[in-house]
């Protein structure tokens, strides 16, 4: 088992592992053209069919090894899940299941570090997030009462209910032709409602959706910092075992010293 351990835990097999990931996600890619011929699809078929098994292989070592310690780790629930799905059988009602097997490329979440440490950062941050997209919300919905209030019968197909209020202030915020393609028609009929747009613009933006970003990117600079107190940690226990070894040595030649 300990070899196993050593072989799965290994730089060189988690390279492997990504290689597969990525020749499997270049296959399903390559599936989706429909003007392979009968072999070639065939190739892909056996190809995407080794790539599962070696999934597969790898999930049943690792659960051998660490069985039910497995389902501690996060990210090997993910990866069995994947897999999972991958085993549902494709034919009949749930041949749409079938599409879903580009999930695996997922998997290269779990096996680059850089990537795991990004969702990490995001997963950290949605406490944060929902505050802020709860902030945002209430800004929509002042703002979509408002706009209907105010241009509701003059624009109905931008602003006429509270719902194509919302969407159309959501296209202002994305800045997606807010400016020629709401803004300004309604300027020519009441011309001073930049007053409620700009400030929205303002408001939603340039100021909220930052907030995102930065709650984003600060919570990943957390997720960097409590890995960099791990090795820090792991780096003093070693050097607190070396320190042991050291004084049980000088303490057995002191016995040897005194015995001769």
């Amino acid at each position: 088992m300990s070899a196993l351990k050593k072989l799965i835990e290994s730089k060189g097999f988690q390279t492997f592992i990504i290689a597969v990931i990525v020749l499997n996600g270049i296959v399903l890619g390559v599936q989706t053209s429909k003007t392979l011929s009968p072999a070639t699809m065939q190739l892909m078929d056996m190809i995407d069919i080794a790539c599962l098994v070696i999934f597969c292989v790898e999930i049943l070592i690792k659960f051998a090894i660490y069985r039910l310690s497995f389902f501690k780790q996060g990210w090997n629930v993910f990866d069995l899940l994947i897999v999972v799905i991958a085993l549902v059988p494709s034919s009949g009602g749930l041949s749409i299941l079938r599409a879903f097997r580009i999930l695996r490329v997922l998997r290269l979440v779990t096996a680059v570090d850089s990537f795991r440490r990004v969702v990490s950062g995001m997963l950290l941050a949605i406490p944060g997030v929902g505050s802020v997209a709860g902030l945002l919300l209430l800004v929509f919905y002042i703002s979509g009462v408002l706009s209907t209030m105010l241009f509701g019968d003059d624009f109905p197909q931008w602003f006429g209910t509270l719902g194509k209020s919302m969407y159309s202030l959501f296209q202002i915020m994305t800045l997606e032709s807010w400016s020629m393609g709401i803004v300004r028609p309604v300027m020519e009929v009441q011309p001073y409602a930049w007053l409620f747009f700009i400030p929205f613009i303002t408001v939603t933006t340039f100021t909220v959706l930052n907030l995102f970003i930065g709650i984003v990117v600060d919570a990943m600079a957390t997720v960097k910092e409590s890995e960099a107190e791990e090795l820090h940690q792991e780096h003093d226990d070693i050097e607190s075992m070396i320190a042991n070894l050291h004084e049980e040595v000088r303490q057995l030649r002191k016995e040897l010293a005194q015995q001769k």
